[in-house]
């Protein structure tokens, strides 16, 4: 079996919470029923269901009325840009330059029905700021995406200022909808649902100890979906209820997800910030190491400017698979970046960051998660010198 102990790749997956798959699994096997039937066995099933659903909402501090299942990150995200198909009028959609596939490669499908993709490049630091989404909005612009933090770097978005932005843009005319992916923010660092202009957000319950195949769509207000079935989840999303997803997804936010009234999980969340400042005080002092973004541990003002759970570095003169291989054969679990494009040998991020050739080819990313201790960070960092020694 594979030691969590040394696993560094929590970005990508995280492992399984033993003892809420376990409850989840339990209530899936005893409320057997389609939610949707209106006889006993499905009335007790939705029952469940419904109870996943105010779990959810009352863990995002959020109307559970606004919480809609899905099968995931991807579906999350892909439900609100869908929805400018069921528009009368063709328009166009704004998204960071940064965005997961999830949104990049769907925005190319909404492209061949006529829609124009406008994307914006974040600045050397990995922000995507709201000035930049502001000189490309007009009149026909009808979506919005920007993530809350980004899946390679650990840049924490300013989403509420472009939030604010949109807002206040849209005064006497028609808002486009703003659309956040949480899918590396959820449980992983402080966000406020209901911020006004926020209007939409998705989640993920594999990032977050659950089960691949569950995930999480807020919405302020109901949209008009594009994909159509049976009705289920008012409409927004058709297909039979995954109880066990719902059920995992809604604990895992009940115990991870972060606010004040979590307070375990917001201590967990401040002993991070401070074990992650300590390993990139370590990888500064790697001949050769550079972190990206190359401002990231330069200053403690900016530590809040980035999720303490996502790191990115760069060693030129080792290949980022290179350094991944080396240390998979020590123990140690990293990565070369999004696990969605892992094989393509594209860093799509990094370009539009202008990040290029060895310092390009050679970063990795670490992801640390709940289980993650100090020690092991430590035994990290030593392992990678042991590696950089070895090659340059």
């Amino acid at each position: 079996m594979i030691s969590k102990e040394h696993y560094f790749d929590w970005a990508a997956t995280a492992p399984q919470d033993e003892s809420i798959i376990k409850e989840a699994l339990q209530c899936s096997l005893e409320h057997w029923g389609n939610p949707s039937s209106i006889h006993e066995a499905g009335s007790d099933a939705k029952k469940f269901l419904e109870e996943a659903r105010k779990r959810a909402g009352k863990a995002l501090n959020v109307n559970p009325e606004n919480i809609y299942f899905t099968s995931g990150g991807t579906e999350s995200d892909h439900i609100p840009l869908l929805s400018v198909l069921t528009r009368p009028q063709k328009g166009n959609i704004i998204l960071s330059a940064i965005e997961h596939p999830a949104l990049r490669e769907m925005a190319k499908m909404v492209e061949n029905c006529g829609w124009k993709t406008i994307f914006v490049s974040p600045n050397k630091d990995g922000v995507v700021e709201p000035e930049a989404i502001e000189e490309k909005l007009n009149g026909d612009t009808a979506f919005v995406s920007v993530m809350a933090v980004n899946n390679e770097t650990g840049v924490i978005q300013p989403i509420y200022k472009i939030a604010d932005m949109l807002t206040d843009w849209a005064k006497n005319k028609r808002r486009p909808l703003f659309h956040v992916d949480c899918v590396q923010a959820g449980g992983k660092i402080p966000l406020n649902l209901n911020y006004r202009g926020i209007d939409a957000a998705s989640f993920s319950a594999h990032k977050i100890g659950g089960p691949r195949g569950s995930g999480i769509l807020y919405l302020s207000k109901e949209i008009n979906s594009f994909l159509r079935g049976g009705g289920q989840e008012k409409g927004i999303r058709s297909g039979t209820e995954n109880l066990f997803g719902a059920t995992a997804i809604s604990l895992c936010l009940e115990k991870y997800f972060i606010s004040e009234q979590n307070q375990t999980a917001f201590e967990r969340y401040k002993t991070q910030e401070n074990w992650t400042n300590d390993f990139i005080n370590g990888l500064k002092k790697i001949k050769g190491c550079s972190i990206i973004p190359h401002k990231r541990g330069y200053s403690d003002a900016q530590c809040e400017a980035y999720s303490p759970w996502i790191v990115q570095a760069s060693f030129p003169g080792i290949p980022g698979q290179v350094m991944e291989r080396a240390l998979s054969s020590k123990g140690f679990y990293i990565s070369t970046g999004s696990a969605c494009s892992a094989g393509k040998h594209s860093r799509p991020i990094l370009d539009t960051m202008q990040i290029a050739g060895e310092e390009k080819e050679a970063a990795v990313r670490f992801s640390f998660g709940f289980s993650t201790s100090q020690k092991s960070m430590q035994e990290l960092l030593e392992a990678i010198k042991e590696v950089t020694e070895q090659f340059l």
